[in-house]
């Protein structure tokens, strides 16, 4: 009896974080090949209760990696463009305004570890809001740490890590992003 309980215990911290609704869409979608469909895809996600605005387009599924009432924390706006390979990180709030570009492979990040003591450096994890505003772009397998705003106009070149919050209407670059001309 007591393995049988461990095991029901061990399903359930499994399962807790399932999401049925999204779970669902994201089987359905992935019977699209990348680049087609990318206005159903934003149906589907509207029907797993996600708010995105007219004229959103996804080429591929994006990675949600959610908490529980993730559907409250992320807002995306109309006429954005998400290209392959996008991963959107929700356990605080990720609001991304209209007409926002993604290049290929985008991680948005809203939560991280502390650093704890030298016996174990990841310490407790803390989630904090992204905003990125309306019209930036950002470019191929940029990572944007929690906690930053990425201002209207902004333009995040392809690779770059922005660990601080980016002003409107400049371009960013590199490992930290920092400012450009451009």
């Amino acid at each position: 009896m007591n393995i049988v309980r461990r095991l029901y215990m061990v399903f359930v911290e499994e399962v807790c974080n399932l999401h049925i609704r999204l779970t669902i869409v994201s089987v359905l979608a992935s019977l699209m090949p990348d680049r087609i469909g990318g206005r159903i895809r934003v149906v589907l996600l509207r029907m797993a209760g996600l708010e995105i605005g007219p004229g959103t387009i996804m080429f591929s599924m994006p990675i949600i990696l959610a908490g529980s009432k993730f559907e409250e924390m992320l807002s995306i706006g109309s006429g954005c463009w998400f290209n392959v390979g996008t991963t959107l990180d929700v356990h605080a709030d990720l609001e991304i305004q209209d007409d926002v570009y993604f290049g290929h492979e985008v991680l948005v990040l809203t939560q991280s570890h502390q650093v704890g003591p030298s016996e174990k450096r990841a310490g407790p994890l803390q989630s904090k809001a992204v905003h990125i505003g309306r019209g930036a772009w950002i470019g191929a397998r940029v990572c944007i740490l929690p906690g930053v705003t990425i201002g209207q106009g902004a333009v995040v070149a392809a690779g770059s890590m922005v660990t601080r919050d980016v002003p409107p209407d400049v371009t960013v670059a590199g490992v930290p992003a920092r400012e450009i001309a451009g």
